[in-house]
């Protein structure tokens, strides 16, 4: 069981790093799952960016698509950092990203 609060290495330039506006985080975590690694060049083949990654680099933490307007999924859970006039970057991105596309629309 993964518990408390573990630090993340961000992917210099990609869209999790720009959200946090820096290239180490540290969240809360609380759960039993992992993605396996082995599978790593697949999924990077099919599109999938694994742009954040414990510090020894072993364990995904944060994956996104660069085609898409805003795919980020994390391990951690940022709505234990969030607050009502606080929310958490992740969040704010998420609405942001939201408005600009329904505009487009």
């Amino acid at each position: 069981m993964r518990l408390g609060a573990y630090t993340a290495a961000l992917e210099p330039g990609s869209r999790v790093a720009d959200i946090y506006g820096g290239e180490t985080i540290s969240e809360r975590h609380r759960h039993r799952y992992e993605v396996n690694t082995k599978y790593r060049e697949k999924l990077e083949a099919s599109g999938l960016i694994f742009s954040g990654m414990s510090p020894d680099g072993l364990l995904p933490e944060i994956v996104e698509r660069r085609d898409h307007p805003w795919f980020i999924g994390v391990q951690y859970h940022p709505e234990l950092k969030s607050r009502p006039f606080e929310p958490h970057p992740l969040f704010a991105s998420f609405i942001a990203a939201a408005l600009e596309q329904s505009r487009l629309v």
